[in-house]
């Protein structure tokens, strides 16, 4: 019943087939101008030393999330690797309250996606040349992905976590427009960077870098007028969603697949 639920969760919550975890930025121009995203992707601190105790560390934690490979958490870690803009907003239906998936009326949060993710996507891209970190999958051959991945995308460098990274950034700009819900919307964020690690994509430092970067970009995001304005238009469109009645089917799967995933 359980694996049941989380198939649910996984496919209801987003139709689309994923292939890759990475994201491109959308034409749309973000928020920052490129210079403030460079010096943002210049306080990316070093990850762990190679074989330090930190790293041995770090890669005996991300060792252990295998126990959840192939399992109900494993099928929605799946699902959260679409992170591309506006499909991406599905993954907060639940904690929000409502159901984006063909909303008419919603050009702020879609706007308000494509801005944000501008701006990650060119962050994640300056922080990640600086360093090369190899992901879990790339150091273990014995380590599945939940997504399929070419050599490009195995070989990536772990450091900082990108989805991790954009999670944040889109779970900080929903709870500010739905603060009456932003516990429920951080959560939903945390998720999608911990099915990173579960994907084997990144370890846990990895993802904490990721949202460490992000609450940087978040915080130079609100000092925009663009931003905060989007965000409150956004802010009436979630209202307006709600008021219709529509929620995602799948929101009682989620619940038990993140329930029982026990991370």
């Amino acid at each position: 019943m359980i694996r049941r639920a989380a198939a649910m969760a996984a496919s209801g919550l987003l139709a689309a087939c994923v292939t890759t975890p990475e994201v491109s930025a959308p034409r749309i121009e973000g928020y920052l101008p490129a210079a403030s995203v460079q010096a943002l992707a210049q306080t990316l601190p070093a990850p762990p030393a190679p074989d330090s105790a930190d790293d041995r560390a770090d890669r005996a934690a991300s060792a252990a999330l295998r126990r959840f490979e192939h399992t109900d958490r494993w099928l929605m870690a799946t699902a959260h690797a679409e992170l591309s803009p506006p499909l991406a907003l599905q993954h907060f239906d639940c904690a929000l309250g409502v159901r984006t998936a063909d909303a008419d009326g919603i050009p702020a949060l879609k706007r308000l996606a494509q801005r944000l993710m501008h701006d990650a996507v060119d962050l994640a891209q300056a922080a990640s040349v600086r360093f090369d970190r190899p992901r879990p999958v790339a150091l273990d051959a014995e380590r599945a992905a939940c997504v399929r991945l070419d050599a490009e995308g195995r070989n990536r460098t772990a450091w900082p976590s990108r989805p991790a990274l954009y999670a944040v950034a889109y779970a900080e700009a929903l709870a500010a427009a739905a603060p009456d819900r932003a516990e429920a919307v951080r959560a939903i964020g945390r998720a999608l960077g911990d099915s990173a690690a579960i994907c084997a994509l990144n370890s846990p430092a990895d993802v904490e870098a990721g949202r460490a970067l992000a609450r940087q970009l978040v915080q130079a995001q609100a000092q925009d007028a663009a931003w905060r304005a989007d965000v409150a238009a956004a802010s009436d469109e979630i209202v307006r969603l709600r008021a219709t009645g529509r929620t995602h089917p799948a929101c009682a799967a989620e619940r038990r697949a993140l329930d029982t995933a026990g991370l």
